[in-house]
């Protein structure tokens, strides 16, 4: 099946994108890597009037450090995350994420902004972004505005970007150097969405934790952070009793959905599994 007619526009900057975008309302549809709209438009799910491609836009692209942040273009693509020494010293839990992300085919068009802006609970960028306590910047025809990661998503599909608005850039503050990082993902095969995953920032002090931080993949309507697991963690060693309490305190906030990675009692039970292995392997980064 082929996609019906559309119009295609190539904006090269963000405010002729913004203005296109809500000229031409709910008949048109932005294009990042297209990994996710265009198998739709294939077979029909979605039927754009109007196609905004963003690949032409300079600003959206680039990994820098300014003003105490680590800033990332929306249209940077996973191999760049992957490769780029900036993030391997001051955000590491990025690129070893992007490792387990889809395969080098996907990664090398795939954007990270795509991957977040779709609002889809199996991506994995949603969960990782609050582990790393991320903000989002949004541009639309009023200007800017940012959004923290935690309040982005609110369902599948569905995220707190208004029609009119594009996603330029991620902000995150570097991480610390006694800080440990990790995610964890069970999938069936390369290039598989997630049955679970568990993205996790830690620091300890003493052999005690101090700092914690947890997103969770797939295991929702959308990406969760884990508050109460994150609570119960303060303060405490990583014994295998504190371990099953927060592995507990996780699988009480999963509701996934059933499919053919399983069904809804064992994607919830390795979301708990997931976190415990990402806290350990967190913790051993730690000197």
């Amino acid at each position: 099946m082929i996609p019906p007619e559309f119009d295609y526009h190539a904006p090269t900057s963000v405010s002729e994108a913004v203005h296109l975008l809500d000229k031409l309302g709910e008949d048109a549809k932005l294009l990042a890597g297209g990994h996710s709209l265009l198998p739709m438009m294939k077979l029909r799910f979605a039927e754009p009037a109007h196609l905004i491609d963003l690949n032409k836009i300079p600003q959206l692209r680039g990994i820098r450090e300014e003003g105490g942040l680590i800033k990332i273009g929306a249209m940077t693509v996973e191999n760049e995350i992957l490769n780029s020494e900036l993030l391997k010293d001051k955000v590491p839990l990025l690129p070893d994420a992007v490792r387990w992300i889809a395969d080098p085919q996907v990664r090398n068009r795939g954007t990270i902004g795509g991957d977040i802006a779709h609002g889809d609970p199996a991506n994995d960028h949603p969960a990782i972004a609050m582990a790393l306590d991320a903000t989002f910047i949004l541009q639309g025809p009023s200007g800017e505005r940012s959004v923290k990661a935690v309040d982005f998503f609110q369902g599948t599909y569905v995220t707190d970007m208004a029609a009119n608005e594009i996603l330029t850039e991620i902000q995150m503050a570097p991480l610390a150097k006694n800080t440990g990082c990790a995610y964890i993902k069970l999938k069936r095969k390369t290039g598989d969405w997630a049955t679970a995953a568990a993205a996790v920032v830690l620091q300890m002090s003493q052999g005690k934790v101090s700092m914690a931080r947890i997103g969770l993949t797939n295991v929702a309507d959308t990406a969760l952070r884990a508050y109460k697991a994150e609570e119960l963690l303060i303060g405490k060693e990583l014994t295998d009793d504190v371990l099953r309490q927060v592995a507990a305190a996780v699988t009480e906030i999963c509701n996934p959905a059933e499919d053919l990675r399983g069904d809804a009692e064992y994607k919830t039970a390795m979301a708990g599994e997931m976190t415990k292995r990402a806290l350990l392997a967190a913790s051993a980064q730690i000197s």
